[in-house]
């Protein structure tokens, strides 16, 4: 399968600033904790590992609030320190990304929405093989999928200081202003 390139991006030597807050973007299954893997374990806040922290069950929808306050909570220590930090989670709605981009404010560290654009059906192909307590509804997913074709314009505006998309193993930085196509649908 060729690797998705959203049109308006950029062939860039794209960097990610160190440090960093780097927000991951993109629907269950699209391939935000296979891309995660490129940072040090200790760089990386998921949220499925602060459900699992909290419930004993990385997949329990009902730990979600109590899992992201304890992940603000750590990436507000990292960023005091002014530590890498990337967001592992889908943050497909502009008011969680709002708190990631407010926190990262503060403390004066650059802001990254690195966006993995992966065509929905492969999404919903992936997740089918997830096991049952970390499958998403796909229902949820495909509204994930739709929330983050209708955020792609908005991000640079919503305050990141650089919007990337990731292409296999590389990085694509957007064209500052243009609008970018949708995702794969179909």
């Amino acid at each position: 399968m060729t690797p998705f390139r959203p049109y308006g991006a950029l062939a860039a030597n794209a960097t990610i600033p160190d440090p960093a807050l780097v927000c991951l973007i993109g629907p269950a299954g699209s391939g935000k904790s296979t891309l995660a893997r490129r940072w040090a374990h200790s760089q990386v806040l998921e949220l499925d590992r602060f459900r699992a922290m909290v419930s004993d069950d990385a997949g329990c929808q009902q730990a979600s609030g109590d899992a992201a306050f304890a992940l603000h909570a750590v990436l507000e220590a990292r960023l005091v320190r002014g530590l890498t930090s990337v967001i592992d989670a889908t943050n497909t709605e502009a008011v969680h990304r709002g708190t990631l981009l407010d926190l990262a404010r503060r403390y004066n560290v650059p802001t990254v929405a690195l966006v993995v654009p992966t065509p929905l059906p492969l999404c919903l192909e992936r997740n089918a093989r997830r096991p049952s307590n970390r499958r998403v509804p796909d229902v949820v997913l495909r509204r994930q999928h739709a929330d983050v074709n209708a955020a792609l314009p908005e991000l640079s505006r919503e305050g990141f200081n650089r919007v990337l998309f990731a292409d296999g193993h590389n990085y694509t930085e957007s064209a500052g202003g243009s609008t970018h196509s949708q995702l794969v649908t179909g």
